[in-house]
């Protein structure tokens, strides 16, 4: 067995482990997220009722309820900005799995002599590509949106 190709297995099985690591940390923040989201709204709940409820309360302790409300908006909005980036990532992740697949597969029909493959080996092969430039479309469409996220967000 050569040596290039232990090289290129224990590649593959480096990459795929990385792959794996990145997907569960993404699963882990976005359960994360999930929890937090809950908390900001039960802490609005209680906002709200305090707004809606205290008509004699002073005109400072309402500020700062508002205040309160308002900060816990804007950190709801941001968790929402990083779960869409993280659903994003999810994608990039399924797309760069199945690239890799479809790269192996490609790759086992380009190493056949062309004169031993038959007329189907031939049009899977072009099936192939084809597919493969799509997810590499695709992906080229997650990194526009990321690019046009990123500068909305300046």
């Amino acid at each position: 067995y050569p040596t290039w190709k232990r090289t290129l297995t224990r590649r593959a099985r480096e990459a795929q482990m990385k792959r794996f690591c990145k997907a569960q940390a993404i699963q882990r923040r976005l359960e994360e997220i999930e929890v937090t989201f809950r908390e900001l709204e039960q802490q609005g709940i209680k906002l709200e009722k305090l707004l809606r409820d205290e008509d004699g309360t002073p005109a400072d302790q309402k500020t700062q309820w508002m205040n309160q409300l308002l900060y816990l908006v804007q950190k709801k909005n941001s968790l929402m900005s990083e779960e869409s980036d993280l659903m994003i990532a999810v994608q990039e992740l399924k797309l760069e799995q199945q690239q890799w697949q479809l790269d192996q597969k490609l790759r086992c029909y380009m190493n056949r002599e062309e004169s031993l493959k038959t007329p189907e080996e031939r049009a899977a092969e072009q099936e192939i590509l084809v597919q493969l430039l799509e997810v590499v479309n695709k992906r080229n469409v997650l990194i526009h949106i990321q690019e046009e996220k990123r500068l909305s967000e300046l």
